[in-house]
């Protein structure tokens, strides 16, 4: 070969190299769409996804970018450049697959879908809009992974529970002898943030739950303790409790979803401890106790 040669070999080498690079460089600061940015996990995955050096478009009805799943004109200007999404679906299923086809055709290749354990035995039952867009991304022939999650350890500080247990009483149709492993939402934003930035994940389901199981009297006793308020945990019949949602002014259709919820984990679907936070980070997951101790030093039950 040549000096000439070696020079133009070495020349062409050295473009590629820097085009891959480019390219590269271009991919990774392309942005992560997380939807629903300021709901319990999407606020959580934000921060640490920038801690880490990426780009994100937060983007929700009411935060930094608005997204409305009803209104579609906000739907090109989120998806635009994305290259991966964290997709939290609406309560209405409705919606769910031309999200994920004009997510698609504007060039995200990665979804990872926050879903619910047990949804592959309830399917559209209730929270249809979980199982529609687990469906939605396996079919689209994208890189997918699915976070199914148990119900949140925050929901005794933050959602649903957290007014009844300052008024002193929790009160579900679920009895004593189904257990559940509450899901620190800390650990979710954990797992997901890694589906989201490494590789190896693609068309896996990941279950994600706390690594103790407790009945409902169990973890109010704990939250009890650790506040120092008086609280009580009473299992309802189904009936009961639909009977009390409607005396509270809960809409008809909203009592019999969460009526038909907390049925199905009466029979037990979301009582083993699961694997997906080990599975994903090599470690353990937060233990109720753990998260029980941190909300209450903040004041959750002040």
């Amino acid at each position: 070969m040549t000096e000439s040669q070696r020079n133009t070999e070495s020349r062409q080498n050295t473009e590629t190299q820097q085009s891959t690079e480019s390219r590269q460089t271009s991919a990774a600061a392309a942005p992560i769409l997380v939807l629903g940015a300021t709901g319990k996990t999407g606020r959580r995955i934000v921060p640490r996804l920038r801690a880490a050096g990426h780009t994100v478009r937060a983007a929700s009805r009411s935060g930094e970018t608005r997204f409305d799943w009803t209104d579609r004109a906000t739907w090109a200007p989120v998806l635009s450049g994305v290259r991966a999404l964290y997709l939290v679906a609406p309560e209405d299923p409705e919606p769910v697959v031309d999200f994920v086809k004009q997510a698609k055709e504007a060039g995200v290749r990665r979804f990872v879908v926050l879903s619910g354990r047990g949804v592959d035995v309830s399917g559209e039952a209730f929270l249809p809009g979980m199982w529609r867009a687990e469906r939605a991304v396996a079919e689209a022939g994208v890189d997918w992974s699915v976070i199914r999650a148990n119900n949140f350890a925050q929901n005794f500080s933050e959602d649903f529970f957290h007014a009844l247990l300052l008024a002193g009483r929790l009160a579900l149709p679920v009895g004593d002898a189904t257990p559940e492993p509450f899901v620190d939402v800390e650990d979710i934003a954990d797992v997901a943030v890694a589906l989201l930035t490494e590789d190896g994940h693609t068309h896996r389901v990941y279950e994600l739950s706390g690594p103790r199981a407790l009945s409902y009297t169990e973890a109010v006793a704990e939250v009890a303790a650790a506040s120092g308020r008086e609280m009580r945990y009473e299992t309802l019949t189904p009936e009961d409790f639909l009977a009390e949602l409607a005396a509270d002014g809960v809409p008809e259709a909203l009592a019999e979803e969460l009526t038909a919820l907390f049925t199905f984990v009466s029979e037990g679907h979301l009582s083993p401890v699961a694997t997906g936070v080990r599975d994903v980070l090599g470690r353990e997951p937060r233990d109720f106790r753990e998260y029980v101790r941190a909300a209450a030093s903040a004041g959750a039950w002040k």
